[in-house]
């Protein structure tokens, strides 16, 4: 089972392709104003954009601000070993999901959890935060 579905979008023509229900997307390219806000446009749901460190230094101040805005939350981070020819779609699965419960209900804090969990699975350790505020 999946937990968690993100959408990632490899090229700045993939936003019009987009399902306009995505709730969570990749940027695996460094996105301009216009870029953010047309995919803003095409997908009004959704509420967080990932994106790898060096692009997310680089997005400028009034996308921060617009996302922000909007109440998307930005997460820096990559898709390990992710496929794009294979899916479209890197998935956090309800083990790894399960995991993070697991260490919370054992009293562990989001930072321990984050390290733990992003070593464990290979995923960003900001993702881990933000999944488990959204179990919250």
């Amino acid at each position: 089972m999946i937990v968690v579905k993100i959408r990632v979008v490899s090229t700045k023509k993939e936003i019009d392709e987009i399902s306009s229900n995505e709730k969570i997307i990749h940027l695996a390219f460094r996105a301009s104003n216009i870029d953010i806000f047309r995919l803003m446009e095409n997908c009004p749901m959704i509420r967080a954009i990932q994106l790898p460190a060096s692009y997310r230094r680089t997005l400028s101040k009034a996308s921060e601000m617009f996302l922000q805005m909007q109440g998307v939350s930005i997460i820096e981070g990559d898709v390990w070993g992710h496929r794009k020819d294979i899916s479209d779609y890197y998935n956090i699965s309800d083990h790894a999901y399960n995991r993070m419960l697991q260490l919370s209900s054992q009293g562990l804090g989001a930072e321990e959890i984050a390290e733990e969990v992003a070593e464990e699975i290979k995923i960003s350790p900001n993702l881990v935060r933000y999944v488990l505020s959204q179990a919250s």
